[in-house]
C-alpha cells in the first residue's frame, strides 16, 4: 500500500527524555505504520514490542523494578505497539521514565478508555498525547492540490478517509475494505472491552446514531427503541466515543429560555464507518442524506484542523425551541464564530435574528463546497506546502 505522509510525521518534535509519547486512534488508522516509519528513519537505539507479547505482559506487569530496568537496557527509546493489552502498563512506564530519565519511551493504542484507565493516573506529569485521526485534508494537501482534493470529495462523503480506502484501486474494493474495518475492527474492539455479548444491541445503538446524523439525539428515545435502561445507553455511547467511533456535541447556551441545551448531536470520526453500518453506499446524487453527510465531514475536518494548527476551541451546536439553529459554534479568543454547513452556496443566508440580536459581535459564515477548503486546510488559494513548513 502506498504511505500517506501524516501530520505527526516527525515524532522526534514530540518526543521528550522522561515522558511517555501516546498515540491515540482506532485500529487501522495509520498508529503502528507512523511508528514502523519514524523507527525506519531514527538514529536512536530503540527497543519496539507489541502489547500482544505474552513475554513482554510478564516482564512488565508485575512492576518490578529489576524486569523493567532489564527490559529497557542498553536502549535509548523504548516503542510498545498496542500498550493497553499489558496490565499495569501505567505502572511499569512510571517506574521506567523515573528510574532511566534519560529515556524516551512511545506507545500506541487503540482505546482511549483502556490507555486513560492504564497510564492517567501513574503518568500524570509525565505523558503527551496525540490523537491519529483517518486521513485528514490537511494532510492530503500536502501532497494533492486543491483541485484533486475537490475531485475527491464524493469519495470522502462515502466511503470515508483510513489510510487503504484512500489508496484502494476501485470502487468495490472501498466498500469491502470499509465493511471489514467496521465490523473486524471497530467493533470487535468494543465488543470486548468489558466483555459486552450482545454485538446485536450495539450495532443497533449505531445505526440509529447514523440515521439520525446532524440531528440532535434523546437518551429516552434511544433506551425505548432498544430496550435498555437511559444508564446502560449513556455508558455505551460513553464508550463508542472513546473508541474513536463517534464524538458529542452539545448544545450552546447562555442560560437563554429559548436555547436547547439538554440534548446532543453525535458525529462519527468517519464517514465510510458510518455508511457501513447502513450498508449506504450510494452515490451523492442517488442519496437523501447528503447534507448530513456534508456536515459531519466539515465537522470532523475541521476538528482535525483545530488540533493540527493549534486552534484552541469549545465547540457547540445551536437551536432553539422556536427551530432556529446553527451547526457549528467555535469559541476561541474570547469570541464566538458560528457557521452553517451547506453544501450549495447560498449568499442570501444570514445568521437567524436571535442569534445576532443576543450574541452581538460573533462571527457568521456558511461554509459551502465553494469555500470549505479555507475552513478544513487554511487559506484558500494555497499552493502545496512542504511536510517540514506544515509542521512549523
Amino acid at each position: 500500500m502506498k504511505y500517506l505522509p501524516r501530520y505527526y510525521e516527525q515524532l522526534d518534535d514530540y518526543l521528550e527524555p522522561g515522558k511517555v509519547l501516546i498515540l491515540f486512534g482506532p485500529r487501522r488508522v495509520g498508529k503502528t505504520t507512523l511508528l514502523n516509519n519514524f523507527l525506519g528513519q531514527t538514529k536512536l537505539k530503540y527497543r519496539l514490542e507489541s502489547g500482544d507479547n505474552q513475554r513482554v505482559h510478564e516482564q512488565l506487569s508485575y512492576q518490578n523494578f529489576d524486569d523493567i530496568l532489564d527490559f529497557a537496557a542498553g536502549y535509548e527509546l523504548i516503542a510498545i505497539d498496542e500498550a493497553q493489552t499489558i496490565p499495569n502498563i501505567g505502572m511499569a512506564l512510571k517506574i521506567l521514565v523515573d528510574q532511566r530519565p534519560d529515556i524516551k519511551v512511545v506507545v500506541t493504542g487503540s482505546s482511549s478508555f483502556d490507555l486513560n484507565n492504564k497510564l492517567g493516573e501513574p503518568l500524570t506529569g509525565r505523558q503527551r498525547k496525540l490523537t491519529i485521526y483517518p486521513i485528514a485534508q490537511l494532510e492530503l494537501a500536502t501532497t494533492m492540490s486543491n483541485y484533486d482534493l475537490r475531485q475527491t470529495l464524493s469519495q470522502r462523503l462515502v466511503f470515508g478517509s483510513y489510510p487503504n480506502i484512500l489508496t484502494a484501486k476501485s470502487e468495490g474494493d472501498r466498500q469491502q475494505l470499509i465493511t471489514e474495518i467496521t465490523d473486524s475492527y471497530l467493533l470487535k474492539d468494543i465488543l470486548t472491552h468489558e466483555n459486552i455479548k450482545n454485538s446485536k444491541i450495539m450495532r443497533d445503538l449505531l445505526r440509529l446514531l447514523a440515521l439520525q446524523l446532524g440531528s440532535q439525539v434523546s437518551i429516552n428515545e434511544l433506551g425505548t427503541q432498544l430496550g435498555l435502561h437511559n444508564k446502560t445507553i449513556e455508558k455505551y455511547l460513553d464508550l463508542l466515543e472513546k473508541s474513536f467511533v463517534i464524538w458529542r456535541l452539545d448544545g450552546f447556551s447562555r442560560n437563554l429560555r429559548s436555547e436547547i441545551k439538554r440534548m446532543s448531536k453525535y458525529y462519527f470520526y468517519d464517514l465510510g464507518v458510518r455508511n457501513a453500518l447502513l450498508g449506504a453506499f450510494a452515490p451523492l446524487d442517488q442519496r437523501t442524506d447528503t447534507g448530513a453527510l456534508w456536515e459531519n465531514f466539515l465537522l470532523i475536518e475541521r476538528k482535525k484542523f483545530r488540533e493540527y494548527s493549534g486552534l484552541f476551541a469549545n465547540e457547540y451546536f445551536w437551536r432553539t425551541y422556536a427551530q432556529s439553529e446553527i451547526d457549528l459554534i467555535e469559541e476561541y479568543a474570547g469570541k464566538l464564530h458560528a457557521y452553517e454547513c451547506r453544501l450549495t452556496a447560498n449568499n442570501k443566508l444570514k445568521a437567524p435574528n436571535e442569534w445576532s440580536h443576543n450574541y452581538p459581535g460573533s462571527e457568521f459564515e456558511v461554509i459551502s463546497n465553494k469555500n470549505y477548503l479555507s475552513f478544513i486546510i487554511g487559506l484558500e488559494p494555497r499552493r502545496q506546502s512542504t511536510k517540514k513548513e506544515l509542521l512549523s
